[in-house]
């Protein structure tokens, strides 16, 4: 069994390799006529170093200490929102997702005091929704959104990502 990837703050340096991930992760979506997800552009430098300063862009790293995934994540309604979780394919299958979505259970629940993870995904890609479901996550009904996970969706669709199904999940903490 091949070893758990090392989960840890990003560092200044590494945010260019996190947008490149973001760029090798969304190459899948084109196979599924989504390549408008594809040709997204990752998050913004600043962004990255905005979450990096504030201790919430982590990356999982390889053998040889270079990040293969990345995780940012906010605090939204009392719950550790994933605001962005992003595996290279190079490094898919291979738990380092999983790895990063525990490191941050943890951390909400141990350090911040967090009650539950929440994020927002695409319902009918594999290795959005149905992925996450197999790790704990469930999807929200509308009448269970809290209003910042609606702020949030409200973001995305003015973003054009509501012309593919989507929806909010929660995992319990």
């Amino acid at each position: 069994m091949p070893t758990p990837p090392r989960v840890r703050l990003a560092a200044p340096a590494e945010l260019p390799a996190l947008q490149a991930i973001e760029r090798a992760a969304g190459e899948p979506f084109r196979a599924l006529g989504m390549a408008a997800v594809a040709d997204d552009e990752p998050p913004a430098l600043e962004l990255l170093a905005d979450y990096r300063r504030a201790g919430r862009a982590w990356v999982a790293a390889d053998a040889a200490d270079r990040p293969a995934a990345y995780l940012i994540w906010d605090v939204v309604d009392g719950a550790a929102h994933i605001e962005q979780v992003s595996v290279h394919p190079r490094a898919a299958r291979q738990r380092v997702g999983h790895a990063l979505i525990t490191h941050l259970a943890h951390v909400a629940a141990a350090d911040e005091g967090l009650a539950a993870l929440t994020l927002t995904t695409f319902a009918d890609v594999p290795w959005n929704a149905p992925y996450y479901a197999r790790t704990g996550f469930r999807i929200l009904s509308d009448g269970e959104l809290t209003e910042g996970l609606r702020r949030i969706r409200r973001e995305e669709a003015a973003h054009g990502l509501d012309r593919w199904p989507r929806v909010c999940m929660r995992r319990e903490l």
